[in-house]
């Protein structure tokens, strides 16, 4: 915990960003019945009935003291699907960075296997070289960043019935596009001595 807890205490260091990485399942939900459309002095009318299309996954990354995030859709979350993403993120999102400083939580995918079973070993090293692994607390994956993200995104954007995997992809690239322009920052303020004095007996530091 505490390893997680310096890093957010740390100046940002635009070559060496602290970047938090989680997922999120999202159940594709289709209208039974047309909605009724809002009008002056009443919100849209929407049927408690839905037709379910299946789901996909959500990766979100986060860098929030520079206030940029990304997001992107697959269809599951298999080591494949997470080794692709990172790659995205060394590749693409934060390609000026020396390292990026991952903030994960303790799932089977988030780690080195994962990029070893997707790519030769050449591409494997030559990501794994950008990349250094902060793994959360077991049972703390609240200390990640990510998910703060992911609850504004919820909150903002995807917390409501989307019919369709492209129709999701829009909305959420839109969504990335307005908060990336505000730049919107996480202020982290739960620090080692809040840590000290609220969870000692629950964690190991």
């Amino acid at each position: 915990m505490y390893d997680i807890l310096d890093l957010y205490q740390e100046p940002y260091d635009s070559k060496r960003p602290v970047v938090g990485v989680d997922e999120r399942p999202k159940q594709l939900i289709g209208e039974k019945k047309k909605p009724i459309p809002m009008k002056p002095g009443s919100p849209e009318r929407v049927d408690y009935e839905y037709v379910r299309n299946g789901s996909v996954n959500v990766f979100v990354a986060v860098d929030p003291k520079k206030g940029k995030r990304d997001a992107k859709v697959t269809n599951r979350r298999t080591k494949k699907d997470f080794a692709t993403y990172i790659k995205r993120l060394v590749d693409g999102v934060f390609l000026d960075a020396e390292v990026i400083r991952l903030v994960v939580d303790n799932l089977n995918t988030h780690n080195e296997s994962s990029f070893y079973e997707t790519f030769d070993k050449e591409e494997a090293e030559r990501i794994l070289s950008k990349i250094e692994f902060h793994y959360t607390p077991i049972h703390g994956s609240w200390l990640n960043v990510a998910e703060i993200e992911i609850s504004a995104m919820d909150a903002e954007c995807t917390g409501r019935r989307i019919e369709n995997r492209e129709t999701l992809i829009e909305e959420l690239g839109a969504w990335l596009v307005r908060r990336n322009r505000e730049g919107k920052k996480i202020d982290w303020r739960f620090t080692k001595e809040d840590a000290d004095r609220k969870l000692s007996t629950h964690y190991l530091t």
